[in-house]
C-alpha cells in the first residue's frame, strides 16, 4: 500500500490532489530536520504521520493554541513522536555540511501498476 493510499484510508479524504500535496511538503519539512536530501526508508512514517496533522490542521495554520467554551487546546509545532523519529536518523553537521552516505535502508524502488511508460 503507497503513502497516498494509507493517508486516504487514515483521513477519509478523497481528494488526491491535496493529500499528495500534505505528503510532499510533510516530506521535505522531515528532510529539511533531518539535513538531508535524500528520503530513507525509516523515515517514511514519519513523513505520513507529519502529513496526517497538517491534514487535521487545515485551517489553524498559525495558531499556537486555542480557546473554545472553556476547553483550551496548545499546538506544538512538530509532535514529540515525529521529532524523535526524526532525531534518530538526523545528519550532523561538519563545517556547515552534512554528509550523507548511501545505507541499506534507502526506499525501495517503487514499483508501477502498468506497463512501461
Amino acid at each position: 500500500m503507497n503513502d497516498l493510499t494509507m493517508l486516504k484510508k487514515i483521513t477519509g479524504e478523497k481528494d488526491e490532489e491535496l493529500l499528495s500535496l500534505l505528503l510532499t511538503m510533510a516530506e521535505e519539512k522531515v528532510l529539511s530536520l533531518a539535513n538531508r536530501t535524500k528520503m530513507v526508508y525509516p523515515l517514511k512514517p514519519a513523513v505520513r504521520e507529519w502529513a496526517v496533522v497538517a491534514y487535521n490542521r487545515l485551517g489553524m495554520q498559525g495558531e499556537t493554541s486555542r480557546s473554545e467554551g472553556g476547553i483550551s487546546s496548545a499546538f506544538a509545532e512538530i509532535p514529540k513522536d515525529i521529532e524523535d523519529a526524526i532525531k534518530r536518523y538526523r545528519l550532523g553537521r561538519v563545517a556547515g555540511r552534512a554528509y550523507e552516505k548511501v545505507i541499506e535502508e534507502e526506499l525501495p524502488s517503487e514499483e508501477t501498476d502498468g506497463g512501461e511508460e
